[in-house]
């Protein structure tokens, strides 16, 4: 299974000690130059989240090589987000991990499959992973993980929480 991995996936899960679920999910998982830029280069991400993500010897940093798409779609959306939707194109990606509206719109039209922070840990509650995804999602949003109530309150009746 090819996983490519946008920002705030890998930061969110990071900030709550969670990124090793993406190992479970998934095994490994790539990720572009601009999203390991963000993460870890300059510091979008801080402290154990970042030193987990520099670590995961699973995650994969691979250069996107259509670098005309990559400037054609800076228009829309920042560099991280359009290097994962184009390298996910190059690897014939299964899954894209992103949350940003824009960039899963920008999916949606590509026909690329998707699933955001919080579907990757209701599929973790799933499969037995932990046990209460609201204490999850309580512990996203004290890192300061913003999250709609109406989100937060359809995946926890999905998860029967």
């Amino acid at each position: 299974m090819i996983v490519v991995s946008d920002t705030t996936p890998l930061i969110g899960l990071a900030s709550i000690g969670r990124l090793d679920i993406l190992r479970e999910l998934f095994g490994d998982v790539y990720i572009p130059q601009a999203v390991y830029d963000e993460t870890v280069t300059h510091g979008h991400a801080e402290g154990r989240a970042k030193q987990d993500v520099e670590s995961a010897n699973w995650i994969r940093v691979v250069q996107v090589r259509d670098r005309l798409a990559v400037n054609i779609l800076l228009d829309e959306m920042d560099l991280g987000e359009v290097e994962t939707i184009i390298l996910a194109g190059e690897m014939n990606a299964d899954w894209v991990l992103m949350d940003e509206k824009k960039g899963r719109r920008k999916l949606m039209q590509l026909d690329i499959p998707k699933i955001g922070t919080l579907g990757i840990l209701l599929k973790a509650r799933k499969i037995g992973l932990f046990e209460s995804l609201r204490r999850e999602i309580e512990n996203l949003q004290k890192t300061g993980f913003s999250i709609s109530q109406a989100v937060v309150d359809e995946i926890l009746n999905i998860a029967g929480e």
